[in-house]
C-alpha cells in the first residue's frame, strides 16, 4: 500500500532557511521563523538581548577600546578569583548546552511541522542567546574597567617614573658635584702633601741647626756651671773669714757639715763649706724654664734687685739667704739680725756681704733656668758619700788627685767623701758633678 506524500516540498526549503537564519542569530542579528508562512509570528523579529543597534554597539566598543592598552604581565589569580572564573565558565558552557538543546528542539519542531513548538523552541533559543549576550556585556564591562584601571595605574606609574627620573637627574647632578669636589680635594691634598714635604725638610734642617746650637748651648751651660761653682767658692771665702774672725772653730764647723769625711790636707776643709753652701742653694729647687736675660743684662745683680725688688729672682735671693746664713752665724758676724729683718720684710740690705751673696745667687739662678731652656728633659743628679768615683759623671776639685786618677797604674780605687756641686744631664751631654774624693787601696 502506498501512502501519499502529505508533506509539502516547501518545508524542506524552510529548514534550510531556518539554518541560515540561525546562523544569522549566532551573529547577534534578529531572526524570524517563516514570516511569510506564519503571519502571527511577528514577535520573533524583536532584537536579541535587548541590545542597541549595531552602530551603537560599535560606538560603545570603540569608546571602551579606543584607550591605549599597555601589555602587562600575566596576573596570577588568587583562589577566590579563580573559583569565580570557573563558575562563570561553567555557566557559559551550561548556556551553550542549553542553546544546543533548544536548537535541536527547534529542528524537531519542523518535523512534523508544529508552529507552537517552533515558537516555544525559538523563544528558548532567544532566551539562551540573551544569556550569552549578558555574559558578553559583563565581560565587556569587566574588560573596560580593567582597561580604565590599567590606564589609571599606568598614569600613576608614569608619574612615579617621571618623579624617579627627576630624582635620578638630581642625584646625577649631585654626583657630578661630588666628583668635582673630590677632584678639588685631591688637588688640595696633593698641594698639602707637597707643603708637608717641604715643611718636613725645613724641620729637618732646623733640627740639625738646633742640634748644632744645642752643642753650643751645652758649652755655654758648662761655662755657666763653672761660673756658679766659682761664685760659691768666692762666697765661701768671706764666710770662712767672718767665721774665723767671729771665733768659730772651723774644724768643728767642718765636722758638723761632713762628720765622717777624711781630708788629705787640713786646708781641704774649705770644700766642706762650699758643699754646705751649694747644698742649701740647690735644696728644694725644681728645674723650670724661665727667662734669665733680665738678670744677665745687669753686671751687678744687686741693681736687678733694686729695680724689681718683688721679682722671682728677688724672692729666690730672700729664700736662699735665710737658708744659707744661720741666725747665730749672722749675729756673730754683725752683732745683730738686721740683714734677716730687712730680708723677711721684703727688702734687700745694701751691704758688701749681701752683694757677694747676690752675685752667687745670680749664677745659681741662671744655671737652674738655663738647663730646661736647652733641654726640656734636663735633669739634676747628686752623688752619695761612699760612691765609687766615675770620671764620666764626676770630677775632683783637687787637681793633684785628678791627675793621679788618670795616671794610676796600681789600680787604687777612689771613693766619694762628699759632693760639692751637683751634676746635670742635658740630652746626651753630662755636666760632671764636683766631688771631694779619697784614695782606698784595692784588695
Amino acid at each position: 500500500m502506498e501512502f501519499p506524500n502529505t508533506k509539502p516540498v516547501r518545508p524542506n526549503s524552510n529548514i534550510s532557511e531556518m539554518v541560515c537564519k540561525f546562523a544569522k542569530v549566532c551573529k547577534l542579528k534578529s531572526i524570524g521563523v517563516f514570516s511569510s508562512e506564519i503571519p502571527n509570528l511577528h514577535h520573533l523579529h524583536r532584537p536579541i538581548c535587548n541590545e542597541a543597534p549595531l552602530s551603537e554597539n560599535i560606538t560603545e566598543e570603540i569608546r571602551c577600546y579606543d584607550q591605549k592598552i599597555h601589555p602587562h604581565p600575566i596576573e596570577v589569580l588568587n583562589k577566590e578569583d579563580a573559583f569565580s572564573g570557573f563558575e562563570v565558565m561553567k555557566k557559559i558552557f551550561d548556556v551553550v548546552s542549553a542553546l544546543k538543546l533548544a536548537y535541536l528542539q527547534l529542528q524537531q519542531a519542523h518535523i512534523p511541522y508544529d508552529p507552537k513548538k517552533i515558537v516555544a523552541a525559538d523563544d528558548q533559543v532567544v532566551a539562551e542567546l540573551e544569556k550569552l549576550c549578558k555574559f558578553k556585556r559583563e565581560y565587556k564591562e569587566i574588560q573596560c574597567k580593567k582597561a580604565r584601571l590599567n590606564a589609571a595605574r599606568s598614569d600613576l606609574l608614569l608619574a612615579e617614573v617621571l618623579a624617579k627620573e627627576a630624582i635620578l637627574g638630581k642625584l646625577k647632578s649631585q654626583n657630578s658635584a661630588k666628583d668635582s669636589e673630590i677632584l678639588r680635594l685631591r688637588r688640595r691634598l696633593h698641594d698639602l702633601e707637597m707643603g708637608n714635604k717641604n715643611l718636613t725638610e725645613k724641620v729637618r734642617q732646623m733640627r740639625l741647626e738646633k742640634r748644632k746650637e744645642s752643642v753650643l748651648s751645652v758649652t755655654k751651660f758648662q761655662d755657666v756651671f763653672k761660673s756658679a761653682s766659682k761664685s760659691i767658692h768666692d762666697f765661701a771665702k768671706p764666710l770662712i773669714s767672718l767665721m774665723k774672725a767671729s771665733g768659730w772653730d772651723l774644724d768643728k764647723a767642718a765636722k758638723s757639715i761632713e762628720n765622717a769625711a777624711v781630708y788629705s790636707k787640713r786646708c781641704d776643709k774649705k770644700y766642706a763649706f762650699e758643699a754646705y753652701i751649694a747644698r742649701r742653694m740647690f735644696h728644694g729647687v725644681a728645674l723650670t724654664s724661665y727667662d734669665v736675660s733680665d738678670i744677665m743684662k745687669f753686671d751687678d745683680p744687686f741693681d736687678a734687685l733694686m729695680e724689681n725688688p718683688d721679682s722671682e729672682f728677688a724672692k729666690f735671693c730672700q729664700e736662699k739667704y735665710l737658708l744659707v746664713v744661720h741666725p747665730k752665724m749672722e749675729e756673730s758676724f754683725f752683732g745683730n739680725l738686721d740683714h734677716r729683718t730687712l730680708i723677711t720684710s721684703g727688702k734687700h740690705p745694701r751691704t758688701e756681704f749681701y752683694q757677694l751673696f747676690a752675685k752667687m745667687a745670680k749664677w745659681v739662678w741662671v744655671l737652674l733656668g738655663s738647663a730646661v731652656s736647652i733641654d726640656p728633659d734636663a735633669t739634676l743628679f747628686s752623688v752619695s758619700r761612699g760612691s765609687m768615683f766615675s770620671s764620666f759623671y764626676m770630677e775632683s776639685d783637687e787637681e793633684e788627685k785628678e791627675s793621679a786618677i788618670l795616671s794610676d797604674k796600681e789600680g787604687a780605687s777612689y771613693k766619694v767623701e762628699f759632693m760639692i756641686m751637683p751634676g746635670f744631664k742635658i740630652g746626651q751631654m753630662v755636666v760632671k758633678s764636683r766631688v771631694y774624693i779619697s784614695q782606698h787601696p784595692s784588695r
